[in-house]
């Protein structure tokens, strides 16, 4: 395999601390966080205490400071484990990174040591039931009233962190007739009136991540609430895509140590598991099966470590984060494809981290915007944009 070269010593210690914290405060009560549908609200906290949360802000907010390499390794052990319902990259390294770059210096003090602390839990809410990848079609409405003060009126699908949220980045329409170029970000706190949090949805996969729908009915926003301030009114859709190519690398780093634990786990499976009287991973087939995941899994490791170099050095464009993110999350599906069908049976049991991974894997090709849309974004850069 080529060696990487990302990680420090550092990197590598902070890999076996954040691990450790993996494989006895979650990984143990995973499951029962799956049944129940979230995942216990303590470990959040205990994730704050111990430094896991908003690493790469600074002291001053809570953070550390830490480069972005840190919450790599943090986006790696939780694929690599399988807990998929831990939400903290997106409380991280997508909420709090909104703040810290676009909020007022009142809005950093008053948010970011919360969110670091996990005293506050981070969503953002984009998406809308007939608005999905295309924000620009979001109908959600925050109209300035004469004090002031917004008032928001729509509502939220699909909403990580929407169960617990204590703080919610919401995308919505300031001047609807002028578009995308109409759209703010506001800060929602729990417990402003005319805001309430939906049932939480049940999905394929990603049982214990807490993903809710979100109703604002006439939601009185101060106007210090509006994120950045009078002079982002607005100017929310360049905000949305100046972060995503940071959202979509999060995604295509989820999905090579997703698809390298699968090989992982097949590997150990078909050597122990024998038909016709011999292991499983004495057939040809098999082996080059094998062989051919991890070939493509290796070629996609190196692409998005290259990614991940880039963004350290704040030079990762949108459409190479495009294709990272198409790439690497088809072939997760298909090294989880691949890999249930040689655990055979015990492949579609619950019991089984595959069968798991495999369920999980599916909403990766259409979170952070569909792979379709990935492929428009790649070939708009190539001169070669459609209607």
């Amino acid at each position: 395999m080529i060696e990487r070269t990302l990680f420090s010593s550092d990197h590598e210690s902070f890999r076996d601390s954040f691990r450790r914290f993996i494989d006895k405060e979650i990984a143990p009560f995973h499951a029962e966080w799956e049944e129940q549908g979230y995942v216990d609200r303590a470990v959040w906290n205990k994730a704050g205490e111990n430094g896991f949360l908003c690493m790469t802000m600074p002291e001053e907010y809570g953070g550390s400071e830490a480069d972005k390499f840190y919450s790599v390794i943090q986006f790696e052990e939780v694929a690599r484990a399988g807990v998929t319902g831990i939400g903290f990259s997106l409380h991280s390294e997508i909420v709090a990174p909104y703040i810290l770059h676009y909020g007022t210096p009142e809005q950093k003090a008053k948010y970011l040591p919360k969110l670091a602390s996990g005293e506050m839990i981070g969503a953002i809410a984009m998406s809308e039931p007939a608005a999905g990848s295309d924000l620009q079609g979001i109908k959600s409405t925050a109209i300035q009233q004469a004090d002031g003060s917004y008032l928001l009126n729509g509502s939220k699908t699909f909403i990580t962190n929407g169960w617990h949220a204590d703080l919610v980045v919401v995308v919505a329409k300031t001047n609807p007739a002028a578009g995308g170029k109409g759209t703010s970000l506001l800060l929602i706190e729990r417990g402003m009136p005319g805001f309430s949090v939906g049932k939480r949805l049940k999905k394929m996969g990603m049982k214990a991540q807490d993903t809710s729908e979100l109703f604002f009915d006439n939601v009185r926003v101060p106007a210090e609430n509006l994120l950045g301030g009078a002079a982002m009114e607005n100017k929310g859709f360049i905000c949305l895509m100046e972060q995503l190519p940071w959202e979509r690398l999060q995604i295509a780093i989820s999905a090579v140590a997703a698809a390298q634990a699968a090989i992982d786990w097949t590997v150990e499976y078909v050597k122990e598991r024998k038909v016709f009287g011999q292991p499983v991973a004495s057939f040809q087939n098999t082996r080059f099966t094998l062989a051919e995941l991890q070939t493509e899994v290796q070629v996609a490791r190196v692409f998005v470590d290259k990614c991940c170099e880039l963004i350290h050095e704040d030079k990762l464009d949108t459409a190479t984060a495009s294709m990272a993110k198409y790439w690497t999350t088809d072939l997760q599906c298909k090294v989880m494809d691949e890999c249930v069908q040689l655990f055979g049976g015990y492949g579609y049991m619950w019991e089984y981290p595959i069968t798991r991974a495999y369920a999980d894997a599916r909403v990766q090709r259409i979170y952070g915007g569909t792979n379709e849309i990935m492929k428009e974004v790649i070939t708009r850069s190539m001169g070669l944009g459609g209607k």
